[in-house]
């Protein structure tokens, strides 16, 4: 059923609206396991549309095995999504930056507030993103290290590549993430693709990741699926190769995963001069999670992440 979780009146007779499709079989009950699945948070990130749909497709298709209740946000941040924004348009504001809102805040603040209102009571939360335009992530689970004990268990049933524990205070109390975590709802953030794009492969494996922890959640009735063994790392064990220069960045690996230590990752290049400004090597044997995707670079600019000893 859809229903209405917050909404905004807007100029011109228009309204904000954020909407919610609560799946659940009347036969069961009212105290049920509730899992709810957020994602729309920034307007570019699009991989959690295709989870959204396919996972009420699944669901729909065996409603007979749902036993509990599965709430789904597929845009908190309407606006964002209906001009590509990845911001909130006209405010220029991060959705993620607002939470846990304020029901006397301002726009932004007030949906928020909204947002984790419909929220609380839920048994797990998922925070779906995908990139930015600049990088490409492999599909991975982050938690902050003092949520670890909790939320691991978890992260290691969603069928992601690699679980990325990093340390809480680099994290931003102002996220939805954060905010649900310290008021009590259990919340996985995953991370997969690149911004303004679908990757149909990572979305389904992140599907069959939901259902498995629904079916150990006791929420779908089916045996749990056989999922990834994720790699799990923690801060210190990745390492973040950056431009040294500005420049065109040419990558000289096909896609993510293993690599050894000098393995050729890419070159910037100076076009006008022809020449390579910056050849990039893996330091270490290990795995690349993220490789940047957008040729443009500036000097600092994020090449990869290697997952791998020191």
């Amino acid at each position: 059923m859809i229903e209405e979780v917050v909404s905004v009146e807007l100029p011109v007779h228009e309204r904000l609206v954020v909407r919610k499709n609560r799946l659940t079989n009347e036969e069961n009950g009212i105290d049920m396991p509730r899992i709810s699945i957020v994602t729309g948070t920034h307007g570019d990130e699009l991989d959690g549309q295709y989870i959204c749909y396919e996972v009420i497709r699944r669901i729909e298709r065996e409603k007979n095995k749902l036993k509990g209740i599965v709430d789904i946000y597929p845009d908190i941040n309407p606006l964002g999504l209906d001009t590509g924004s990845r911001g909130i348009p006209m405010f220029d504001l991060d959705m993620n930056r607002v939470f846990p809102g304020d029901n006397n805040g301002a726009m932004a603040e007030y949906v928020a507030a909204g947002i984790i209102e419909d929220i609380i009571g839920s048994d797990l939360c998922i925070d779906i993103h995908s990139s930015n335009i600049f990088v490409n992530e492999m599909p991975q689970v982050r938690i902050n290290d003092d949520t670890q004990e909790k939320l691991l268990p978890y992260a290691k049933m969603m069928n992601a590549q690699f679980v990325w524990i990093y340390s809480s205070i680099t994290v931003l109390d102002a996220t939805l993430a954060y905010s649900l975590n310290h008021l009590g709802v259990p919340t996985l953030v995953t991370e997969m693709g690149v911004g303004n794009r679908i990757t149909p492969k990572y979305c389904r494996d992140i599907v069959d990741g939901i259902f498995n922890l629904m079916s150990h959640m006791g929420i779908w009735d089916d045996e749990p699926k056989e999922v990834n063994e994720p790699i799990i790392s923690t801060e210190g064990e990745v390492t973040f190769l950056t431009a040294k220069e500005s420049g065109i960045f040419v990558s000289a690996v096909d896609s993510m995963g293993r690599i050894g230590i000098g393995t050729h990752i890419g070159d910037i290049i100076e076009p006008i001069e022809g020449r390579i400004i910056q050849r990039i090597e893996s330091p270490t044997d290990g795995i690349i999670f993220t490789l940047r995707e957008n040729p443009v670079v500036h000097k600092g600019a994020l090449i990869a992440r290697v997952y791998g000893g020191r």
